[in-house]
């Protein structure tokens, strides 16, 4: 086949069948001639691959193909509108589908760390145990390590490392659900004994206050997020011992698409609750203004899920893709 003689025959309907599919209103007679348009250029394309696969001419006419295809086939493209319905309906909507996964382990988790802060606090033996006694002092003094955690550094790095600590948290609570839920476990487990150390040794320093004063204001919300992560990563290894009625293939996709799309927004808690940390916690605002912005922050957060998330649901959201972007599932029996 002499390829200059194809692409001389073939260039004028392949510049029309381009500006069609560029274009974003079409007539009918238009919609018809880009059917047809589109047809032929698949079989020049087909042809060329068989008889002729020059680089240059495939990668044109592959581009041409894709781009017309879809025209043809109405491709969605992502949007502003996508985003604003993600925060708006999907992630409260997965939020509340999910609260009785995270809020027991926020209920369980947070005894826990009472528990534990309340038996190093009153137990010299323990804490003598972990940590010398001149040690405790250095660090639970005014101005010790606790306090100077918060202050000594630029509070934009500081931001961004402690939003980079707690995201990594929280997707390993996602990612280690597939293990049956276990390590998820292990990492909650971590998480209670390191905050109900600080508040024990705090606490028999006669400091409680103190720390609550820095804990408090991006705590609250910042804990919020890894049990939400922590609910979902036990929610999805429950799912691979018992996926109901659904395939287990499927109901593991289903919770997947459903933890990728609650990474995006716990992403974005963890990252207003590093910002509070990194301005609000060290900064020269009384205790108890930087204790009510956190409750704030938190309060909104629970009826953010709650509340929104509620009428999100009933309205049938799951927090899975919208049925335009779902492929079709074949019925099961129940």
């Amino acid at each position: 086949m002499d390829l200059d003689v194809f692409v001389a025959t073939h260039q004028r309907e392949w510049a029309r069948l381009d500006a069609l599919a560029r274009r974003r209103r079409l007539t009918g007679e238009e919609t018809d001639e880009l059917v047809t348009l589109y047809q032929r250029a698949t079989g020049h394309l087909a042809k060329v691959q068989a008889a002729a696969p020059d680089p240059a001419l495939l990668s044109r006419l592959t581009g041409l193909v894709s781009r017309a295809r879809s025209a043809v086939t109405g491709s969605r493209s992502s949007g502003w509108h996508d985003v604003a319905r993600y925060y708006a309906v999907s992630f409260p909507a997965a939020l509340y589908r999910a609260r009785r996964w995270w809020l027991p382990v926020a209920v369980v988790s947070l005894l826990a760390t009472a528990l534990l802060a309340w038996w190093m606090a009153t137990h010299p033996e323990v804490r003598n145990s972990l940590i010398a006694p001149d040690q405790l002092r250095e660090m639970t003094r005014p101005g010790g390590q606790y306090e100077a955690y918060y202050s000594d550094r630029p509070a934009s790095s500081f931001a961004a490392q402690v939003w980079t600590n707690n995201a990594w948290i929280a997707v390993q609570c996602l990612l280690f659900g597939i293990a049956l839920g276990l390590p998820v476990l292990w990492v909650m487990w971590t998480n209670v004994v390191n905050l109900g150390i600080g508040i024990g040794l705090m606490a028999s320093a006669g400091r409680l206050d103190v720390f609550l004063g820095l804990l408090v204001p991006h705590g609250l919300l910042e804990l919020t997020a890894v049990f939400v992560a922590g609910g979902l990563g036990l929610r999805l290894g429950w799912t691979v011992v018992d996926p109901g009625p659904r395939s287990r293939g499927t109901a593991l996709a289903e919770q997947g698409r459903v933890i990728i799309g609650m990474s995006i927004g716990l992403a974005t808690v963890l990252a207003v609750s590093g910002v509070l940390e990194a301005f609000v916690t060290p900064s020269g605002l009384p205790t108890w203004a930087r204790i009510s912005i956190g409750v704030l922050a938190e309060v909104a957060f629970l009826l953010y899920a709650l509340v929104l998330g509620r009428r999100a649901a009933r309205s049938g959201e799951v927090g899975d893709l919208d049925a335009a972007d779902s492929a079709d599932l074949q019925p099961v029996a129940a």
